[in-house]
């Protein structure tokens, strides 16, 4: 079904869909997020960031809440977060995107924390730049960042589903550039 997740309607028809199956929800992948590139002081409009916000926090706050609510009362579920990479460091000129990954990554370790003695797994997918549509929606087309090359979103999602299926905390998926960026941000994720 397509919802605006940007808004707490639009979370909501999209869980009372889920809801409306009529069975348990035994795996939950949260991945939506947008991003707007540029100079946060002169180049983009708060309105794109506001949105980046909405998207990429709120309403993972949101869905999650709904998500975990019941899967904790059930004794089992599987939630994948899809954080970045990006997550681990400073983002200049894409700076309210890098915070809305942090905010994901750090939330989906808080979650699993709280979990963990209840039968729900939580992890966090920190994929680096992938082939997606995200660079051009971000306008970062003609940056280093949307020249280089990108992950393939099949790898990347079986990173992620692997992981999820695993138990694992976190993972960083794909390339051994992806790979070698949280060890010069100053993290260490697991793989």
């Amino acid at each position: 079904m397509r919802v605006d997740l940007a808004t707490d309607a639009g979370v909501d028809e999209l869980y009372r869909h889920v809801a409306d199956a009529g069975r348990p929800l035994a795996a939950a992948a949260l991945n939506a997020g947008v991003g707007a590139g540029g100079a946060f002081a002169t180049d983009t409009e708060l309105r794109d960031e506001l949105k980046i916000v909405d998207l990429n926090v709120r309403s993972t706050v949101q869905l999650a809440k709904y998500v975990v609510r019941d899967m904790a009362a059930r004794g089992e579920g599987r939630i994948l977060f899809t954080s970045s990479i990006a997550s681990t460091m400073p983002g200049p000129f894409q700076a309210v995107y890098n915070a809305s990954k942090s905010f994901v990554h750090s939330f989906a370790l808080a979650l699993r924390n709280e979990l963990k003695d209840c039968g729900v797994s939580v992890t966090s997918l920190m994929p680096g730049p992938t082939e997606t549509d995200f660079f051009e929606g971000a306008d970062l087309l003609d940056t280093k960042l949307g020249t280089m090359k990108h992950d393939d979103p099949a790898d990347v999602a079986r990173d992620g589903f692997t992981a999820l299926m695993d138990g694992e905390e976190r993972v960083v998926s794909a390339s051994l550039k992806t790979n070698a960026q949280p060890a010069r941000a100053g993290s260490s994720p697991t793989t």
